[in-house]
């Protein structure tokens, strides 16, 4: 759904001029949160993804409002569940490794939707599915399609909850791409994207949490 409501939003902008099929469609700014137990163990990740205005209008299309240009989570709570459930499909965008070897998610929990200065935020845990203590770990957030484009906040893209003394967060944007790689992104149709044009991880957004 998550996609369909992307490229419905590609397709309304194509009506207005060509180019604007160019990758990517919608555009999210990330804030996240590592979880933590009291016995030093990650427990999952806590995220906050911000989507663009246009993307923000588009979907909030006809959903009653009580007051007009504005929503409460009860409003967007529909939304909400379409927008988790469709994260399945795509990994929740969120792969990650505790001390170089693979950490799962579980299904989301604890998600809503807010709505301020016209643009929606998407709040959602990603529970582990089994919690591990880690000296390394490392959250790559990124869609290797490029349908959308993900980009750490300016300030507070990434926090520690309850972490062990200790334990520091670091961030890293992903790699500019080359001139050929842009190129080749704005050629690609939107109605058929292909499994082939996929980013490697070099472009994803990290997250780096070392402990003692």
């Amino acid at each position: 759904m998550l996609r369909a409501l992307i490229l419905a939003i590609a397709l309304l902008c194509a009506a207005a001029a060509a180019p604007a099929l160019a990758h990517p469609h919608v555009w999210v700014t990330i804030r996240s949160q590592i979880l933590y137990a009291p016995d030093g163990s990650v427990t999952g990740v806590r995220h906050a993804w911000t989507f663009d205005d246009m993307f923000s209008a588009f979907a909030t299309q006809g959903i009653p409002q009580q007051t007009k240009g504005q929503f409460t989570r009860e409003e967007l709570a529909s939304l909400a569940k379409v927008n988790v459930t469709s994260l399945r499909e795509y990994g929740f965008f969120t792969y990650a490794k505790a001390d170089g070897k693979s950490f799962v998610f579980e299904e989301p929990k604890d998600y809503w939707l807010d709505y301020k200065d016209a643009a929606l935020t998407l709040n959602f845990v990603l529970p582990a599915k089994q919690p591990v203590k880690a000296k390394q770990l490392e959250i790559e957030i990124y869609d290797e399609t490029f349908f959308v484009a993900f980009e750490l906040a300016p300030k507070d893209a990434a926090s520690l909850a309850a972490s062990p003394p200790g334990c520091a967060v670091t961030t890293r944007a992903p790699q500019e791409m080359s001139a050929e790689q842009s190129k080749r992104l704005s050629e690609l149709d939107a109605t058929m994207p292909n499994v082939n044009d996929r980013l490697d991880d070099s472009f994803a957004n990290r997250i780096l949490v070392t402990c003692p």
